[in-house]
């Protein structure tokens, strides 16, 4: 039987796109695909996405001809294949006649690539993940991290050449583990300074993972770092790409091993052991004293798993 993926859960994952690794390599093809009349190009401006103003809101897909007359220069970043037709997106942040011309265009509309969540459809969300994180690496990574010499993008985006030494440079991710810790018909939930503490907002903790750790060790370390709590029998849930800049959120349960909390007050300003039926409620809005991630996070659907019961 052919191999199928699994169930996509969450936003941000199930970009239906054939990231095109072979022809990626080949930069005459990307040289005559963004001069393809075939190839379809999403302007990002900003932190935010193009889409069209109509009842679906898809993606703004914009063609070689509107490309051109808009004066947008095309180093696009290739984000692969569809139905035979090159996909690229272009960052148009600097391009003030093109970013102008499109926001006043009553056919499209710029929004916000975490609110855009709520317009589009699952898939399309994949797509924004991956043209937002790789805008952002390019954004942040011109210069060669060896020798400091400028360098060039090369593979559509998928890496970048230092000319200077030969040093080849490639999009970076960075995992974080997000756990909901149990004990029994109780779970862990904190509070990190800041935005969380304004909102009145509690969350499964996080970290982002060490070099030469496993997951298991990162999620043992990262509760006992914020928490002071041991835990045991960690369990892999799901993960979800987060293009802010560019993380995946490793998502996992564990049971408490100890239970009695032991915050660190530099960088949480709660933590505590909630009931099931105290999480409960507020999923469902009518809990005063506690607000939880919404459903564009997988804290949201981790601590649902376990009120649920379905871990």
């Amino acid at each position: 039987m052919p191999n199928e993926l699994p169930p996509i859960t969450h936003i941000y994952a199930g970009n239906p796109l054939d990231r095109g690794d072979q022809e990626r390599r080949d930069e005459g093809w990307l040289r005559d695909r963004a001069l393809d009349a075939t190839s379809k190009f999403l302007p990002l401006w900003e932190n935010t996405v193009l889409v069209t103003n109509t009842p679906d809101h898809d993606l703004g897909w914009i063609g070689l001809d509107d490309v051109q007359r808009l004066g947008i220069e095309v180093e696009g970043i290739f984000l692969g294949l569809r139905d035979g037709a090159a996909h690229f997106t272009v960052d148009i942040t600097r391009n003030q006649p093109a970013s102008e011309a499109l926001r006043t265009d009553e056919a499209w509309s710029f929004e916000d690539t975490r609110g855009v969540t709520d317009l589009i459809s699952l898939a399309d969300s994949g797509i924004v993940a991956q043209a937002r994180a790789q805008v952002n690496w390019h954004n942040r990574h011109g210069y060669c991290a060896v020798c400091g010499h400028p360098t060039e993008m090369r593979r559509g985006g998928h890496m970048r050449f230092c000319t200077n030494c030969n040093t080849q440079h490639f999009p970076r991710t960075d995992p974080v583990v997000i756990t909901v810790v149990a004990d029994g018909d109780r779970c862990l939930l904190g509070q990190s300074r800041g935005r969380l503490q304004a909102m009145n907002r509690y969350s499964a903790l996080a970290g982002f993972m060490d070099q030469g750790e496993s997951i298991e060790e990162a999620v043992a370390r990262e509760i006992k770092e914020e928490s002071g709590i041991q835990v045991k029998n960690v369990r892999y849930h799901s993960s979800q790409p987060w293009p802010f800049p560019s993380t995946l959120m490793i998502g996992c349960h564990a049971d408490a091993a100890t239970t009695e909390i032991h915050m660190d007050t530099g960088e949480m300003s709660d933590v505590r052991w909630f009931t099931r039926e105290d999480v409960a409620s507020a999923m469902a809005g009518t809990n005063e004293n506690l607000a939880l991630p919404g459903p564009i996070a997988i804290a949201h659907h981790l601590i649902k798993a376990w009120v649920t019961g379905e871990v």
